[in-house]
Formats: structure tokens, C-alpha cells, sequence
């Protein structure tokens, strides 16, 4: 039992100095701007993908469940969830950067009709 208990806090201990890591990671990718564009983007999703999988098998314990069927709705679940954050924070911001151009190309056309 005792050991037990071992496996499964040092389990916990795993995963969460992995998540660590891999946030770092991804944060001094950003701030040092080590890479751009579709590259930067590219490595982000994979660390976000591999941190997805260590939460999965570290804290809600995946590999451990005796039916596997469980598993399976937990990963489509969680697929879910992140298929809406990202198109819908896409969707967002894309309607923002629309609403904030059409504001200042009709603040551009008053002031060339008024001459300013």
C-alpha cells in the first residue's frame, strides 16, 4: 500500500514538473522570439499536444483504467474542447479585427469627405 502511494505521488510529481517545463518552454520561445510566423505557431501547438497527452496519462491516469472504453470518451472529450477554444478564439478574434477595421476605414472616409 505504502508503495502504492508512492508510484502515485511521484506520478504526480512527473507530470507536473513536465507541464512546467513545457509551458517554459513555450514562454521563452515567444519572449526570445527564437522563431516566427507559421514556425513559432507550429512548435506552440506541438508542445500544447504534448502537454495535452502528459495531462491525460499523468493526472486523470489513462493508462491505468481497466476499460478502455473510458478512456476513449475521455480523449474525444477532450479533443472537444480544444477544437472549440481554438476555432472559437480564432472566430473572436477574427470578428474583432474586422469590427476595429470597419470603425477606423469609416473614420478615414469622414475625413475625406469633410476635408480634414
Amino acid at each position: 500500500m505504502e508503495r502504492s502511494n508512492q508510484s502515485r505521488v511521484m506520478s504526480y510529481v512527473v507530470g507536473f514538473v513536465s507541464s512546467i517545463v513545457l509551458t517554459f518552454v513555450a514562454y521563452i520561445l515567444v519572449v526570445n522570439h527564437v522563431l516566427s510566423g507559421v514556425g513559432l505557431v507550429a512548435v506552440i501547438v506541438g508542445l500544447a499536444i504534448i502537454q495535452l497527452f502528459v495531462q491525460l496519462f499523468f493526472f486523470l491516469h489513462l493508462g491505468n483504467e481497466a476499460k478502455p472504453r473510458w478512456n476513449l470518451m475521455a480523449l474525444l472529450f477532450a479533443a472537444m474542447v480544444v477544437v472549440i477554444v481554438v476555432f472559437g478564439s480564432l472566430w473572436i478574434m477574427n470578428n474583432l479585427n474586422y469590427n476595429m477595421m470597419t470603425d477606423m476605414n469609416s473614420e478615414t472616409d469622414l475625413q475625406d469627405q469633410k476635408g480634414f
